[in-house]
């Protein structure tokens, strides 16, 4: 039984086994009078939320509002197939998103340049969502789910330029996706709250990154709900933690480039992710991480394509 984890005010983290990995993306469900969810993960995430939805108690038809914060597969691969089970769901998203859910053409062509051959196993299907049950929030526009609880939508591109973060009023948390990064709440159990920026392709742009950042930290929020994964209840070392590891991804990428300049731009990432390989272990093994520590699984993962984001970022500077 896939087991939901309570944080408080009325939200539970339901786990997605994204990869199959345990804390590595998760969906938000928000218990109002409108129920509704933030991120679906990909397709084959879906039985784990429809899972964790029944251990909630909660029908899929009493579901109002599919929120995602951007529509990369591993938020939002899964609308359409889970939209096949909430019959009275609509799916809110960033309007430079919309056309994209409605035809995912481009979204699917973009991820098996990524993923090659991985793509089916990691992402089929992905179904396209009828326009009809697609609702645009613009910067500033909010969604009320009760008398208690309203959310506002913030344009915080950065990671993607069709991405949104969401504050809640009621938890006074900010939902952020990966505008400010991915948390790794394995290491929590060593006494470390551990964040690295995510600079995928190929929207990466760490200035309206960090524009995006100071926005939200300008909410003064109590909570950060990361896409992945969890809940972190103290929002200024993330935000701290970003400014510090944002300029050594965008200098790993340049440096990759300018030291191997024929090289390929695959290879050039491999060059930029084992770098960042080694800032990262030795930063850890100062807090007592050893370098077999199963986290790594995770991390290497997310270098390994923060690289190319920053390869493609460089190339597209040059």
């Amino acid at each position: 039984m896939n087991r939901p984890i309570d944080l408080g005010r009325r939200i539970s983290l339901i786990d997605l086994y994204d990869l199959r990995m345990s804390q590595r993306t998760g969906t938000y469900v928000l218990h109002e009078d409108d129920v509704a969810i933030v991120e679906t993960g990909p397709s084959p995430s879906v039985p784990h939320l429809l899972e964790g939805l029944k251990a909630l108690r909660i029908d899929p038809a009493e579901i109002r509002y599919i929120i995602v914060t951007h529509i990369h597969l591993d938020h939002a691969g899964g609308v359409g197939l889970l939209l096949q089970h909430c019959p009275n769901a609509m799916v809110v998203v960033h309007p430079k998103g919309k056309r994209h859910l409605a035809d995912p053409s481009r979204l699917i062509a973009g991820a098996k340049a990524v993923y090659g051959a991985q793509f089916e196993s990691l992402f089929d299907p992905i179904l396209p969502v009828p326009e009809e049950r697609l609702i645009v929030k613009e910067d500033g526009e909010t969604l009320a789910l009760s008398a208690e609880r309203t959310l506002t939508f913030y344009d915080t591109p950065g990671h993607a330029n069709h991405h949104v973060s969401i504050y809640d009023s009621y938890s006074r948390g900010v939902f952020t996706g990966d505008t400010i990064g991915v948390f790794y709440p394995q290491l929590q159990e060593a006494g470390l709250a551990f964040c690295l920026p995510s600079t995928s392709p190929n929207q990466f742009d760490p200035e309206a990154m960090e524009r995006s950042a100071e926005r939200l930290e300008k909410l003064n929020p109590s909570r950060i709900y990361f896409g992945h994964f969890g809940m972190l209840d103290d929002p200024q070392e993330a935000f701290r933690q970003l400014r510090v590891w944002l300029p050594k991804f965008v200098a790993a990428g340049k440096e990759a480039i300018e030291r191997n300049p024929e090289a390929s731009p695959a290879e050039q990432a491999k060059v930029a992710a084992q770098r960042l390989r080694r800032d990262v272990e030795a930063f850890l093994n100062e807090y007592g991480v050893p370098s077999s520590s199963p986290v790594y699984a995770a991390i290497e993962l997310d270098l390994q394509v923060c690289a190319m984001g920053l390869i493609d970022y460089w190339h597209k500077r040059r």
